[in-house]
């Protein structure tokens, strides 16, 4: 029997990129999408690749109505929207994928400090299993309440991750340079957005030095190496519609070299099917995954200053929200953690 699967926010370029991957689903049924501000509209109005595709009509937020017709709803809303939200869906029994960021801190006092609101309900942070399939999978599969990572921390984390959790590398002085294509900003309006005059030709640094997704990476970071790990994180917006490069350097605690390295993060990664770790000589592109869910990754050393440089690639639609969802989702359901994912990237 197929998983009835809802999506709230389906009118914003996360809950969107969600829609599409859910259409073509082998084991999902799609049952309803919201869009509070677009309700009424034809799925296919909003977005014109989806014709022929989807055939539901936007509607406002009832989450009794989702929570009979859904088995998971994925809920794809702006940070301080969502808390609002879930915890009914969660007491009428439906299982949750958060595609925001509301569920991913532990801490509830990080809230205030990193996003500039009290959580509401808090008592659903500890329930809540990071949504990075490659760190939380046993986790994910037994969980009502998903929170999937953001967009910057997964490229980020899947770089450092293995450097990390083997104490390669020193827990301090951790400098993460990440580029992300526009669509990350959202659709616009008020939830962002960025017109073309003002982005082409164009490429600047923002949020310096309290970026929000700083205390998602240092969370998820110090879990993996059982120790507080800091890190300098610096975003760049690019003129590109979707893609995230990043770039991170960690000093070496123990001479290796970049071979020791490359076979550390192939055995890291071995069973992960969305995990590329690149040849030796090869390097991440974001052309590469766009459209999908991958993350390529590589790692070199610096051996002059004792550095490692490890590089991840990925779609920040894809394996940075609505493709990871989907990831989660196969997981949560005992289905194959590629259906509906498997498809190679869009190139040139």
């Amino acid at each position: 029997m197929a998983v009835r699967v809802s999506v709230i926010g389906a009118s914003g370029y996360g809950g969107a990129e969600a829609v599409r991957l859910l259409a073509t689903h082998p084991d999902v049924r799609l049952t309803r999408v919201t869009a509070e501000t677009r309700a009424g509209q034809p799925v296919a109005e909003l977005f014109p690749n989806l014709r022929g595709f989807v055939d539901l009509v936007t509607e406002p937020l009832d989450p009794g109505g989702l929570a009979r017709d859904s088995d998971l709803v994925i809920v794809s809303l702006p940070s301080g929207a969502s808390m609002t939200v879930i915890p009914e869906l969660l007491e009428r029994g439906v299982r949750v994928i958060d595609v925001g960021a509301d569920f991913r801190l532990r801490d509830p006092s990080l809230y205030p400090e990193w996003y500039r609101f009290e959580h509401t309900a808090p008592r659903y942070l500890a329930e809540a299993v990071y949504g990075l399939t490659e760190l939380r999978a046993g986790e994910i599969r037994g969980a009502r309440l998903v929170a999937d990572p953001g967009c910057y921390p997964a490229a980020a984390l899947l770089a450092l991750a293995p450097l990390v959790r083997v104490d390669a590398v020193a827990p301090d002085g951790v400098v993460i340079d990440a580029k992300s294509g526009v669509s990350g900003a959202g659709r616009g309006g008020a939830a962002g957005g960025h017109p073309y005059a003002e982005t082409n030709e164009d490429v600047r640094a923002y949020a310096v030095p309290r970026h929000n997704h700083t205390a998602e990476i240092e969370q998820e970071l110090s879990a993996a190496a059982a120790r507080p790990v800091r890190v300098t994180f610096v975003p760049h917006l690019v003129p590109m519609t979707r893609g995230i490069l990043v770039t991170a350097y960690a000093r070496l605690v123990r001479p290796l070299d970049a071979a020791q390295l490359h076979a550390a993060y192939r055995e890291a990664y071995a069973g992960a099917p969305f995990v590329r770790v690149l040849p030796a000589g090869a390097l991440p592109q974001t052309k590469a995954t766009a459209g999908t869910n991958y993350c390529d990754l590589a790692v070199r050393v610096d051996e002059r200053t004792g550095t490692a440089i490890a590089i991840a690639a990925l779609d920040n639609l894809g394996k940075g929200a609505a493709g990871q969802a989907v990831q989660n989702l196969n997981l949560m359901f005992g289905l194959r953690e590629t259906a509906g994912l498997g498809t190679p990237g869009l190139y040139p």
